[in-house]
């Protein structure tokens, strides 16, 4: 049994790496194509916020898909079935993220999922062990994501051209609203995140009177600490000199604090598309049943699938980055800032409806609605239409391999 704990917990790090090293871009890529930060700062403020957001806001996501895609109840007397579902389900999501990644080229990792799941379960038990119901919800959240994300970006892209850069002097205008500014950034982070946050203590304090705090508590206020420490940091180093207009300069430091948000953001949602397989695999082989409504994630998987998030981030995730930051649109600070706020704020939300929608989706959608207050002749169509395409053929190609792998291994078990 530890021995396949083993091989089930490397089996999901490698499955994290590879989403890393492929969503990073979801992250980061906007600052820097847009040149707020380089790809080096780019990578270590990402890895940092990407690890906390993994670790102290990943638990719903992770239950949704570990319970909620392939119905529990039909496993119920498979739960074997079921643990070789998902491991069925690590290995797919991972090849088909490093096939994705070597090409350069963004994909959903919430498809990839999704489709695996979907995929085994149909093989392992019909097409009644797939929760449709489930899959149609998400399916929802896949389409009105960029819808969403594309008219926040649009709306408050639409409100900093016209109170700001259609002004007689804008960098004056700008200085003034820089209070506000920062006020609304803060503030769509503090309405989304400190419910959350603040829950365990509430908590804590309702059902307790001794001390000291729980050791899960502890976490959450070092990483507060740690992720308001980093924005600060930031704000006076990250954002570089190479920005010679002092509009765009000022917007740049704006941007570095919204990657931020969306590194944060990211890192909550999608941990879950990598540690849910073992979460449900670790549950099983505890308790000898398989997980119904609520699944509770252990503390150190969710450190296991942060930690694989980094390392690829920081070995292979370049790569993604050039396509997101530089095919789409041409970026600047002001534009990059609006694009990633509406992802951010777009995919926090999902995480606290415990949804696993897709990242790259909320990004695009912000981008291309920045391209359509612009000029729709900047937006790059073909880039485009391939992200789309890959969007497109990740759920069945994640279930067919998903099915031909379960298929191998049910004949290997036996």
């Amino acid at each position: 049994m530890e021995i396949q704990t083993a091989i089930v917990a490397f089996l999901a790090f490698y499955l994290a790496w590879n989403l890393g090293a492929n969503d990073v871009a979801n992250a980061m890529g906007t600052s820097v194509g847009s040149q707020a930060i380089t790809l080096k700062q780019a990578i270590i403020m990402a890895g940092v916020l990407e690890f906390l957001g993994a670790v102290l806001f990943g638990q719903e996501v992770t239950s949704t898909i570990g319970t909620k895609i392939a119905n529990p109840a039909l496993f119920a007397n498979a739960p074997q079935t079921l643990v070789m579902g998902m491991i069925t389900v690590l290995l797919t999501g991972g090849i088909w993220l490093q096939i994705a990644t070597s090409r350069g080229l963004p994909i959903s990792s919430s498809h990839a999922i999704v489709g695996a799941i979907a995929g085994f379960s149909w093989v392992a038990l019909g097409i009644e062990a797939i929760d449709w119901s489930s899959i149609g919800l998400i399916t929802i959240g896949w389409i009105l994501t960029p819808l969403i994300s594309g008219a926040i970006a649009a709306g408050f892209y639409s409100l900093i051209q016209h109170w700001i850069f259609n002004q007689p002097d804008p960098l004056s205008q700008l200085q003034e609203w820089i209070p506000w500014l920062s006020t609304l950034l803060l503030s769509v982070f503090g309405i989304i995140v400190l419910p959350k946050l603040t829950q365990p203590v509430s908590q804590f304090l309702l059902e307790q009177r001794n001390f000291p705090l729980p050791s899960h508590d502890i976490t959450l206020f070092i990483g507060g600490i740690a992720a308001i420490s980093l924005t600060l940091i930031s704000w006076r180093q990250l954002a570089n000199s190479q920005i010679e207009n002092q509009i765009q300069g000022l917007f740049a430091k704006f941007q570095v604090l919204s990657a931020g948000f969306v590194a944060f953001a990211h890192g909550s949602n999608d941990v879950g598309n990598a540690i849910a397989p073992l979460a449900v695999i670790s549950y099983i082989n505890q308790q000898g049943k398989v997980p119904s409504d609520q699944l509770t994630i252990p503390l150190w998987i969710l450190v296991l699938g942060a930690i694989g998030i980094v390392a690829g981030l920081a070995v292979w995730g370049k790569k993604v980055i050039a396509t997101i930051g530089e095919n789409i649109i041409s970026l600047e600070p002001s534009s990059g800032f609006c694009a990633e706020l509406a992802t951010a704020s777009t995919i926090l939300l999902a995480s606290r409806l415990g949804l696993p929608v897709s990242t790259s989706h909320a990004l695009v959608g912000g981008v291309v609605g920045i391209g359509l207050v612009q000029n729709m002749r900047s937006i790059q169509f073909s880039t485009i239409q391939n992200i789309a395409a890959a969007w497109l053929i990740t759920v069945p190609i994640s279930a067919a391999l998903s099915a031909a792998i379960f298929s191998i291994m049910a004949i290997v078990w036996q």
